[in-house]
């Protein structure tokens, strides 16, 4: 199964030094820093990857896998 999670990377400049950190709106807990963005990235992924699967254990009696902890359904009914 795919997982689209859409990273934010911010690039830091503290006492000289450049770091970048990425995190995502899609996915609760995902924070990674590197040196350089492609480091950032990798690191992102690894923990992602820590996070779907804790996910996974958690949710593992949910009825249907994959959906997200809170999404908006527009409910249309007629009156």
């Amino acid at each position: 199964m795919q997982t689209l999670i859409r990273l934010k990377v911010e690039k830091f400049i503290e006492d000289g030094q450049e770091y970048f950190v990425a995190t995502s709106d899609d996915l609760q807990g995902l924070v990674a820093e590197g040196k350089t963005v492609q480091e950032a990235i990798e690191i992102a992924e690894d923990i992602a990857k820590i996070l779907l699967d804790l996910e996974k254990q958690n949710n593992h009696d949910l009825q249907f896998q994959g959906l997200p902890s809170h999404f908006e359904y527009p409910l249309i009914m007629d009156v």
